[in-house]
């Protein structure tokens, strides 16, 4: 059955408003509205918890054409408070697919606007920054209306949406180790030892070497998979879990997860990191980075309209390596805020801002940046190893 054509508006904080033709589901939204620079992907952006309160506008101007499989997730819901594109893609066409996209975001009652024009959107938020918008595919609002209500929408500065993503209980992640599985197809050509359920192929996992928690302010499911294929096994805590439960168990190592709002804003969670930085082997994705550069003595600030896409070049000041890596964030740690015993150790070749960093005296590191992708280049995977030797090194 044809989807019915019905208009929707996206309006902007400072009077812009965009006339598009409205997909999913029809509600009114407020949020931040921010761009997206990957090619592909949608499915793991819409279900990226570091997008919670957000409305994300993809640059590439055709989406849905390849689908939606539940299979490629990054959790178990759509975080994005609304989708805005430029053309919907109604027929997709994928072996894979089980919804189209409309159907996808109508399933968890998110709104989408299409038919606009994103890159005037984009543009504009390149000179203005990132705004309060209000998607309305309901009819609810008109243009003055949904203007009004952006501006009455809560800044994203001192929001927490980590007590809205966490995990409510811990839990240890894979413990069968289907899960982590990375998919393959058959190479006559290779002897490979593969492993086939359900009528799919996968690379075996290997035994788990190391034993590490990981905090979870909104952890994607791809960093999980990423940790156990590198021989971590994983305990997942809440984000309010206090450092002394976390070292009562004795893990081998700490991870810090991606996660959504103000880093600024979780100063219960700067404190117990505070307790553990002497204490044990620490790396942090993205939100964990920032929450390490506070726990630090450092501070964070909001970028103008933050790094997301798949395509942010970023290099290692200790070897001059270049690297293209896939990013979400909207807030960076500041470099000369940070105490002297830090060292800076990645920057950001589009702006300079600090996109890496280590402890001088311990075993601490983390990266702005996201080295399982999904989307986005595999340059930086390599840290998942360098969280392992950093592991061995302090054993």
């Amino acid at each position: 059955m044809p989807r019915e054509r019905k208009k929707a508006i996206l309006a902007l904080e400072d009077g812009t408003v965009f006339h598009g033709i409205a997909f999913g589901a029809a509600t009114t939204q407020t949020g931040e509205v921010c761009f997206n620079t990957s090619m592909t992907g949608y499915q793991e952006i819409l279900t990226d918890p570091s997008y919670r309160g957000q409305f994300v506008t993809m640059t590439c101007p055709l989406i849905g054409n390849y689908g939606v499989s539940k299979a490629d997730a990054e959790s178990s819901a759509i975080h994005v408070r609304g989708f805005v594109i430029e053309e919907l893609c109604d027929v997709p066409s994928n072996w894979r697919s089980e919804l189209s996209l409309h159907e996808y975001l109508l399933e968890a009652g998110v709104p989408g606007i299409e038919g606009i024009d994103t890159r005037a959107l984009t543009k504009r938020l390149r000179v203005a920054g990132a705004m309060r918008a209000t998607l309305c595919t309901d009819g609810s609002l008109d243009a003055d209306a949904a203007v009004e209500a952006a501006r009455q929408a809560p800044p994203m500065e001192g929001s927490d949406f980590v007590k809205e993503v966490t995990t409510p209980e811990a839990y240890h992640w894979d413990p069968d180790g289907k899960l982590s599985r990375q998919w393959t197809i058959v190479n006559p050509a290779l002897s490979e030892i593969l492993e086939e359920s359900d009528g799919q192929v996968y690379h075996p996992l290997g035994d788990p070497k190391y034993r590490i928690v990981a905090y979870d302010f909104g952890i994607k499911l791809n960093i999980l998979r990423s940790l156990r294929q590198k021989g971590f096994e994983v305990e997942v805590v809440n984000s309010r879990t206090p450092a002394s439960e976390v070292l009562a168990r004795n893990p081998d190592g700490i991870f810090l997860s991606n996660g959504p709002g103000d880093p600024a804003a979780l100063d219960y969670i700067h404190t117990e990191i505070r307790q553990i930085v002497e204490k044990k082997p620490i790396f942090g994705i993205c939100l964990g980075h920032q929450v390490l550069a506070h726990a630090f003595g450092g501070t964070t600030f909001k970028l103008k309209f933050g790094h997301r896409g798949g395509n942010h070049p970023v290099k290692d000041l200790r070897s001059g390596k270049i690297a293209i890596t896939a990013q979400n964030h909207g807030f960076a740690a500041d470099g000369d805020s940070l105490p002297s015993h830090v060292e800076v150790t990645h920057i950001n070749l589009n702006d300079g801002t600090v996109e890496g960093m280590r402890h001088r005296d311990y075993p601490v590191f983390s990266v702005q940046y996201h080295p399982e992708a999904a989307p986005g280049p595999n340059d930086a995977s390599y840290f998942f190893d360098e969280f392992a030797n950093l592991i061995d090194q302090s054993r």
